[in-house]
């Protein structure tokens, strides 16, 4: 579900309005985490890690109202929540893309995913996900512990839909961290909302 997002009132009017008009607006950051906590509980409870962070961070996405905004011929709608479409590794090295719903119970979540999961690596090529834009884009390279990321974009197709990838988790004076690169719409939000969102997703992370 969605609903219109009336731009008259919104203080970030001009903002839109001026980003809008680039043949690039989307900005992007990179960060460090602190992944420990996440981490010692997710194999504790015996779950997958990558499930474990892939549904904090998106549970933190659905916090922070901007990540919730899409442009939809030229109107700005708000989804009442939003979903995954991350890039699912295979053994033989390729990845295909998925499609997650969002649950806001972990397990729920979880089950539903590993299904997903075991289908995309049963099979070849991307698997368009057919996902819509209620989602956000993910991708995972934890073989990588990048401190910058730019990523593949068609200029001739109009994108807003929010980009975080993951990387290579590592041990720094004891503890795990991980390198976290989110790219977004400049017209939608600005750093401050970008920093809401790692703030609650770390926030997650430790809970």
């Amino acid at each position: 579900m969605k609903k219109i997002l009336d731009i008259t009132t919104w203080p970030r009017k001009a903002h839109y309005e001026f980003f809008k008009q680039f043949e690039e607006p989307f900005f992007g950051v990179c960060v460090s985490v602190d992944c420990t906590k996440a981490y010692h509980t997710a194999k504790e409870q015996g779950h997958s890690f990558f499930l474990w962070y892939l549904h904090k961070s998106l549970a933190a996405a659905n916090a922070i109202a901007p990540f919730r905004y899409r442009i939809i011929d030229d109107i700005i709608y708000e989804y009442e929540v939003v979903h995954a479409s991350p890039t699912i590794n295979r053994p033989d090295g390729t990845f295909g893309f998925a499609y997650m719903d969002y649950h806001p119970q972990f397990t729920d979540f979880a089950t539903a995913a590993q299904l997903e999961i075991d289908q995309v690596q049963a099979t070849t090529g991307l698997i368009p996900a057919n996902s819509g834009e209620n989602v956000i884009h993910y991708s995972s390279m934890p073989w990588i512990d990048f401190t910058s990321l730019s990523h593949a974009r068609s200029f001739s197709f109009k994108d807003c839909i929010p980009k975080i990838s993951f990387g290579k988790m590592k041990e720094v004076h004891g503890k795990k961290v991980m390198s976290v690169s989110i790219h977004v719409h400049h017209g939608l939000m600005d750093g401050y909302h970008v920093g809401q969102f790692i703030d609650h997703f770390q926030q997650l992370l430790n809970a």
